[in-house]
Formats: structure tokens, sequence, C-alpha cells
């Protein structure tokens, strides 16, 4: 059956998505089905939309070769960047035959008329949340971060990371730990050193994992867990090294052999573990109070 119309509010079920690619694939080819590139492209951008590396690649093959949307070898590169940076091995080999284009817009079709937050973070937001997570906001002074908004931007944020995080390994309580400490789950979020968006991804660490927009939530998100994984594997699974490593470098934990003393560092560690408390039933809810708690 034939799968059309707007994409829906919430990620589909791994069967719909099977669906839109493989009738997605029809239509390009016209296989089984009258060709038609451009309902091929709506379709493969729904499922791109909500992450799917086969779709993204789809996608970007098709704006490569201007088929069902204008030719533009930027986007085809951020989109193949998208796919790669989830172990997509032939986009890897697409981004890397194109010229780098991180400056390049994705398809319109990737970030619908609702607020850009609304559409990257599973469209679940009301309209104030929606507003609150995509207003522009500098990071506090010395690089913390703003007091994050614990009421319905978490949860958006907290959807977004436990779809995101099993495929790094990464516990998604630790990834929204960095995200409430470093941005105040603020999209937007822009540090004194230039660290950007909910992981505050300085540039080099951005470029380091093939963040294209470091203002988009989820290749944001994806850039963090691809470093926290990283750093993880680097640190023998030691939460305050690695939390140490985020905040100060590995290079500098590396030299101290520990924690480094620095008392911006310290504290940014002792605000992470308040974070990851989570000894009570409620687990989750612990987390968002001792944040605020940290935070204050």
């Amino acid at each position: 059956m034939l799968i059309a119309g707007s994409a829906s509010a919430t990620t589909p079920p791994a069967d719909t998505t099977t669906a839109l690619l493989a009738d997605a694939a029809r239509l390009e080819h016209g296989e089984g089905l009258p060709r038609d590139v451009e309902l091929a492209a709506r379709l493969y951008c729904q499922a791109a939309r909500e992450g799917v590396p086969e779709a993204q690649y789809a996608l970007g093959w098709m704006v490569v070769n201007g088929r069902g949307l204008p030719r533009d070898e930027g986007t085809a590169w951020r989109l193949f960047t998208l796919a790669a940076g989830a172990g997509h091995a032939q986009a890897a080999r697409m981004a890397a035959a194109l010229p780098p284009r991180p400056d390049a817009t994705l398809p319109r079709c990737m970030t619908p008329p609702s607020a850009l937050a609304d559409a990257a973070l599973s469209g679940i937001a009301s309209p104030a949340a929606a507003a609150a997570v995509s207003a522009p906001v500098p990071a506090a002074a010395a690089g913390a971060a703003a007091a994050p908004s614990l009421a319905a931007v978490p949860a958006l944020v907290e959807r977004l990371v436990a779809r995101l995080a099993p495929s790094y390994a990464v516990d998604p309580q630790l990834a929204l730990a960095v995200i409430a400490v470093e941005s105040g789950f603020r999209v937007n979020a822009v540090s004194p050193k230039n660290a950007q968006g909910l992981m505050q991804l300085i540039p080099a660490t951005a470029r380091r994992f093939r963040v294209g927009d470091p203002f988009d939530p989820e290749a944001n998100v994806r850039g963090g867990l691809a470093y926290l994984q990283w750093l993880l594997a680097r640190f023998d699974g030691d939460v305050r090294l690695v939390a140490a490593a985020y905040n100060a470098g590995e290079g500098a934990v590396l030299r101290h052999k520990g924690v480094p003393p620095y008392p911006e560092t310290r504290d940014y560690v002792r605000k992470i573990m308040a974070c990851l408390d989570t000894d009570t039933v409620n687990g989750r809810a612990l987390i968002h109070r001792n944040c605020r708690k940290s935070l204050q």
C-alpha cells in the first residue's frame, strides 16, 4: 500500500519506515508503480527527517542528481554527512567525494513550517515549549550553562536522546546530564568560547564528529553522543573523567591523571554527577530536580 501525505507528528514505527522506504524506491524507479520522483523524494524526506540513514542517503542521491528536488551539492553533502554519522558507508564515500558545505541548508521538507525544535524534536512541543527550546540565548558567562527550562522542554530533548543514544552505546541519562549542564536544554545556546547548541560543541569538535549544523538538535546530539562514546572508551567508562574531559579536554585529564584542579571543571563534574543521581524509583524525575538544584 502506498503511503503518502505529511509526516507524522511522532516517530513512525519501524514497519511504517520500512514501507516508506520501499514505496519511495518503487516510485523513484517506476517498479510496480508509475514513476513519480517528486513523491519519492517526499517519502524519502519523511523518513530522513526521522533520522533513518538509508533515507538520508537516498534523498542525498536524488538531490545530487537533481531528481525530484533541485540539484544542490551542498544540500546533498549535508544529507550524506547525516547518514554517514549513523554509520552508512556509501553515504560516507559520497560525502568524501563532494566539497564540504557545512553552511548548506537541508531540504525544506526536513524542516516543516512549525518551529525548528517542534520538527526536530519529534513534533510534540506546545507552542510555549517550542518557543523556549528554539529561542536564541547566550550561555552564561565563563562557559557555564544557563539554568535549564524544566517544564516541557526537557521532555522533548529526552525523547530525542532516548531515540539516538542506543546507537552510540551511551547511557541516555549521561547525555541528558551533559545537555542540562552545558546548555540548559537551549537549542541555540552559544558560550563565550563559541560552544554551540544543546551539547555545546566547539567548532573543532563539531568538525571532528561531522556535525554540519550545530544548531540542528539532532545533528548536535549525534555529535555530542559520538564524543561521549569516544571519551567513555578512552577513560574506561569512568564518568567523572568523561565529564572532566568534556569540559576541559581529554589532554587536561591525561596531564593531571584525573579531574583537573580547575574550579570550573570541578564544579562541572559535581553538577554532572548530581544530575546522574538516580537513587530512586522515579529516577528520571530526580535527574531534573537535581539538575535544577545543582545549577542554582
